[in-house]
């Protein structure tokens, strides 16, 4: 089963030619779902030929502007591409005062259920969603105001399937192979009953994938991190520029790159919401510094494609 990150937006504050507001699409199959929604998104989408009809829920970070001003364009164009089946969206307290008051303001035409959950943050860190496959875990992130970071985190697989030990239990090649494969307990002629266990190994585990945007480098986030095969991350400035970063409660490549480290089992991690001052030489600085700690850190661009394999 394909999952896949598609990096829309890797901009902070205020959009630019080429780089638009931060926002990632994680797809799994026929699932799409959204991580912020700043300025851009739908033009991001649309570029990249993904269908917005099919988003089944978005995540928004927190409700500074550069993270939410690209929401109310698609909620209107939901319905004019006739959109049948609900909208969920996520996010902190006043996330579903900012929907309300812009589908009243622009007199908005929605022909199709809006669901707002607000996240309370005594509650986290903890599952806010969860269907067929797997969840996605909201957690608190320090910034200059309620902010939080998500997690998706697939069901563990079945183990590998060992035909050499049904061979050896006079297991016959066949519709039973595929019922212990599917984790049903089997019963042959002659009165053996035998379960998956006795053929497989043990649980895999799920793929995951981790969002966080808009934080200072606290060392708590290395809890979420953990095990992420793709982390996405803000990698906002150069590390010359730490006391910015901290006074404006952000964080730079370097210190991203620590905590992808320390967190231990990060695959690879995505840097995205660059400050606005940043040419394209620049960023390229704040990915070296940060492949310097982190070798698997790479700088998100505008319109790029992430796949996440499993890991057998």
């Amino acid at each position: 089963m394909n999952l896949e990150a598609y990096i829309l937006g890797t901009g902070g504050t205020m959009p630019l030619p080429g780089r638009f507001l931060t926002s990632v699409l994680l797809r799994r199959e026929g699932d799409l779902l959204l991580f912020d929604c700043g300025e851009g998104t739908q033009v991001a989408l649309r570029r990249l030929g993904l269908r917005w009809k099919k988003i089944s829920a978005i995540f928004i970070s927190h409700t500074h502007a550069d993270h939410v001003t690209g929401l109310p364009g698609i909620l209107m164009l939901s319905s004019q591409v006739d959109r049948d089946t609900p909208l969920y969206i996520y996010g902190p307290p006043k996330i579903r005062e900012y929907v309300e008051v812009n589908r009243k303001a622009l007199d908005m035409y929605i022909n199709y259920e809006i669901i707002v959950r607000e996240i309370p943050k005594p509650s986290l860190p903890d599952v806010v969603y969860s269907t067929e496959g797997y969840q996605v875990r909201a957690f608190p992130v320090p910034h200059s105001r309620t902010c939080y970071g998500y997690s998706v985190v697939e069901d563990p697989r079945p183990g590998l399937f060992h035909p050499e030990k049904a061979r050896e239990l006079g297991i016959p090649v066949g519709p039973l192979w595929g019922k212990l494969q599917a984790g049903e307990q089997i019963q042959l002629e002659d009165g053996r009953s035998f379960s998956a266990s006795d053929v497989m190994g043990p649980a895999r585990k799920g793929r995951k994938f981790t969002f966080i945007t808009d934080s200072l480098p606290d060392p708590g986030l290395v809890n979420e991190m953990r095990d992420a095969d793709l982390l996405i991350c803000e990698g906002m400035y150069q590390h010359a520029e730490a006391d910015t970063a901290a006074e404006k409660r952000h964080m730079t490549g370097v210190q991203a790159a620590a905590l992808a480290r320390d967190a231990g089992g990060v695959r690879q991690m995505g840097m995205v919401h660059f400050s606005p001052r940043y040419t394209k030489r620049d960023i390229q600085v704040i990915e070296d510094e940060a492949r310097a700690v982190f070798p698997a850190a790479f700088a998100g661009k505008d319109g790029m494609l992430v796949e996440i394999p499993y890991v057998d």
